[in-house]
């Protein structure tokens, strides 16, 4: 019971974080995408940066336990599907989790949203066994680099996967704060500040 209880409370933080910055509305995303307003781009490069410099670093020092660490299996469906999501981002302006939190908040667009993603959850489902014939479910777990203490192959086995997680952290951090807010389309005439 206290699973369930902690998991809405952490969900609850979570949606209400995303609606604060701008993410349960299309316009911003839609900004974002077209790269002429970076708040929101920013925002998730940090918040990955943060959880990777945390998590990799917290495994390093032990504080971590890398048993509990899950790696998703890479396979063809996987880029599809991930094709797939961008595609209906951009189109839609909402994501899985922007647009349930969308709805939350009394989005009515966000409804029609996420009765289309339990549409083609339904439909993925009756064809599950279509797309597992032609073998496009078939794939195997693998990390970029060998993880101290996880059993999963590496891409590649030189590179030490900590110090790796530490570094791309690291790196979107850097690029979060070096990004410019949003960029202009227009150059302002001479003496003027472009408009916030």
């Amino acid at each position: 019971m206290m699973t369930i209880v902690l998991a809405i409370v952490i969900g609850a933080a979570f949606g209400f974080v995303l609606d604060r910055i701008g993410a349960t509305n299309p316009n911003w995303i839609g900004r974002m995408l077209n790269l002429t307003n970076l708040h929101l781009m920013k925002t998730i490069l940090l918040a990955i940066g943060v959880a990777s410099v945390l998590t990799f670093g917290g495994q390093m020092l032990g504080l971590v336990d890398v048993g509990h660490m899950s790696v998703k299996t890479a396979y063809v469906g996987v880029f599809i599907g991930g094709l797939m999501l961008g595609l209906g981002w951009a189109m839609s302006g909402f994501c899985p989790g922007t647009g349930v939190c969308a709805l939350a908040v009394g989005r009515i667009d966000a409804l029609f949203f996420v009765a289309g993603g339990l549409l083609g959850a339904a439909a993925y489902m009756l064809s599950y066994p279509l797309w597992k014939d032609l073998g496009v479910l078939e794939g195997e777990k693998i990390t970029l680099g060998a993880v101290p203490g996880a059993d999963y192959p590496a891409a590649f086995p030189n590179l030490q996967g900590d110090l790796a997680g530490l570094a791309i952290g690291a790196a979107f951090i850097v690029i979060a704060f070096i990004l410019p807010r949003r960029f202009s389309r227009k150059k302002a005439p001479a003496g003027t500040q472009p408009a916030e």
